[in-house]
């Protein structure tokens, strides 16, 4: 894959699509997904031009991967899920179901997800 400018993140990002935002800061913007795949779902965003997580870590600093990491974590909390646990997950490539050429992680909980087979 290769990062494609007009991918719908960057629009996001730009302003030019609309989003539920969940929680923004520098590094990141978080918002509530259109395709939810448990009770609560979220986007993590970086705000930045990443491909995936591999081109994150070869290309970016190391303040703003830990600036990405709190976002995932502030995001989990402004949900309510820290307190009762959440699935951060990080798809890579077409294999993983990676359908957007930009980093973003996803934030699931709000039930066990064990049992609801998500």
């Amino acid at each position: 894959m290769t990062y494609d400018d007009n991918n719908v993140f960057a629009k996001i990002l730009r302003g030019e699509l609309p989003c539920k935002k969940i929680y923004e800061d520098d590094a990141a913007l978080a918002f509530y997904t259109i395709e939810p795949k448990a009770k609560v779902h979220a986007v993590v965003a970086i705000k930045g031009s990443y491909v995936d997580y591999p081109d994150f870590l070869r290309h970016a600093g190391s303040e703003i991967i830990a600036d990405f990491s709190r976002a995932c974590r502030k995001t989990a909390e402004a949900l309510g899920l820290d307190k009762t646990g959440y699935r951060l997950v990080i798809n890579t490539g077409k294999d993983s179901g990676q359908t957007i050429p930009h980093l973003h992680a996803h934030v699931l909980g709000g039930e066990d997800l064990d049992k609801c087979g998500k």
